[in-house]
């Protein structure tokens, strides 16, 4: 561990973002166990009991509440034009995770059937079903495959806004990137390993 968990160098405050499926949930609950800090994530701000949406006010609210007196944290998920003014100019760093659309789609299906097998909660007695995932108008396959090209387009033109001049961008685009990344942050952190 470093002498000081304030050292100017350390990276204390990180946004992941990425496409549905990417990892990002993943990588942002490692890199929160690595600094010490809290994870956030953003779709348990979002949904409710029985998937129900809260407002963009309530959910800005819940953000602000989340980040409000922790010096480390670790957001993921996307909700651009609800956080961008919080968190983005806050971080340290924002981790774009770019992976090939293959990837990223085969981690969904196998993801998809793992919660089912399990009955895995998300967030507030949420479960997925193989209904809503393949057979919905909402369907998050779909989600994913609609919006994989609009960030593409509209993260590089975001994260050059002025406010966001003094935050880096580590854009991963291959699993060992990931990989890679979450070394580096173990290393910068004086972890002897990455957790798992």
């Amino acid at each position: 561990m470093p002498e000081t968990a304030d050292h100017l160098t350390l990276r204390q405050r990180i946004v992941v973002v990425g496409s549905t499926g990417s990892g990002k949930t993943t990588l942002a609950r490692r890199a929160a166990m690595i600094i010490g800090g809290r994870h956030i994530e953003l779709d348990a701000l979002q949904y409710g009991p029985g998937w129900t949406k809260v407002d963009a006010a309530t959910f800005r609210d819940s953000l602000h509440a989340a980040i409000d007196g922790e010096a480390r944290w670790v957001t993921c998920g996307g909700y651009r034009s609800y956080v961008c003014d919080i968190t983005w100019p806050l971080a340290d760093q924002i981790v774009w995770i770019d992976l090939p659309f293959a990837v990223t789609y085969s981690r969904m299906v196998r993801r998809t059937f793992a919660r089912r097998m399990r009955n895995e909660e998300l967030w507030h007695g949420n479960r997925e079903s193989l209904r809503s995932m393949f057979l919905s108008r909402d369907s998050l396959f779909l989600f994913a495959i609609q919006h994989r090209n609009k960030y593409r387009k509209t993260y590089p033109a975001a994260f050059r806004e002025p406010a966001l001049a003094h935050v880096p961008v580590a854009r991963l685009r291959r699993p060992r990137d990931v990989k890679a990344w979450l070394r580096g942050l173990g290393e910068e952190w004086g972890a002897t390993e990455a957790p798992q």
